[in-house]
């Protein structure tokens, strides 16, 4: 029993080295063997591999697919004309060179990042530093983004390249500082203000035209009603005045008794009425009774 377990002891020890001796290399990564601290191999194919048991090798792993840097911080820039804005930008970065990488940057890809960031900050720092707002939003953006991209680039291939290389440099938003961009929407709204109050102004003298001219067509055309009303009464006073005068000339007696009896109607229309005359006076005559004048009587047709 002894031997079966050592056997058994020796075969699982056994395994346990052989196992510390093999790594996988994943296609998304490189490979990078250790010697007792130093780099002995770099392993950039994927597939299994040998190495020498812990402690005298050991493996560590960096990423080599395109990483993205996004901007980490939201202090204010200074433009040419000395304006404050924050701007958002993103760096698409990738690693090519492991053993440059570790000597010179870190042992992981946020070491990169970070020293990365500081690079991309300040080039940008320096490039905004030459514009204006107007130059940031509009196409001679894409300068400044290439500006950048080579003043990183220089530093990253300088005289201890990093063994990165940098794809792509975006800026994703340009605005102005908090303070600024709330001065900028008061702005906004005042002129916005200002223009509607010049509408309504617009609007309202347009209005006042409008209303003076429908009343000057009011007036003029109430004033040819009035004239032609006046007319038509006119010529309806001369008929009626023609057909007075002939009634007299044909019968004065009972034009003037007629004209009587519509004066009585006109005076005795209410029953309130109270009236106080001369009985004897012209305005009875034709309501005295038969036994008067025969000048006086009504006459009769």
């Amino acid at each position: 029993m002894n031997r079966i377990g050592f056997i058994a002891s020796s075969i699982l020890v056994l395994l346990v080295l052989l196992s510390s001796t093999l790594f996988v290399v994943d296609q998304r990564q490189f490979g990078v063997v250790y010697a007792l601290g130093q780099i002995k191999q770099v392993i950039t194919e994927p597939g299994l591999n040998f190495k020498l048991p812990p402690p005298f090798q050991n493996v560590s792993y960096i990423d080599k697919r395109l990483l993205t840097l996004s901007s980490l911080d939201t202090e204010p820039m200074l433009t040419a004309e000395k304006q404050r804005v924050v701007i958002d930008w993103y760096v698409r970065w990738r690693i090519t060179d492991p053993q440059a990488y570790i000597r010179n940057v870190g042992l992981d890809e946020n070491a990169g990042a970070m020293q990365l960031n500081r690079v991309v900050r300040n080039a940008f720092q320096e490039n905004i530093n030459k514009r204006t707002v107007r130059d940031l939003i509009s196409v001679r953006r894409e300068a400044l983004m290439a500006d950048v991209q080579r003043e990183v680039l220089a530093v990253v291939k300088g005289a201890k390249p990093w063994g990165v290389d940098v794809i792509d440099v975006r800026i994703t938003r340009v605005d102005y500082v908090e303070a600024i961009t709330e001065s900028v929407y008061r702005r906004m709204e005042a002129e916005r203000k200002r223009v509607a109050n010049e509408l309504r102004s617009t609007g309202f003298a347009e209005g006042e035209k409008i209303r003076a001219d429908a009343d000057r067509q009011r007036e003029v055309i109430v004033a040819n009603a009035y004239r032609d009303a006046q007319k038509i009464k006119g010529e309806g006073d001369a008929q009626a005045a023609a057909a007075y005068s002939e009634a007299f000339g044909r019968d004065p007696q009972f034009a003037q008794f007629y004209r009587s009896l519509d004066a009585y109607k006109q005076s005795f229309n209410k029953k309130s009425d109270v009236m106080v005359l001369d009985p004897s006076s012209d305005f009875f005559r034709a309501m005295q009774s038969a036994g008067t004048p025969a000048g006086n009587a009504p006459p009769r047709r």
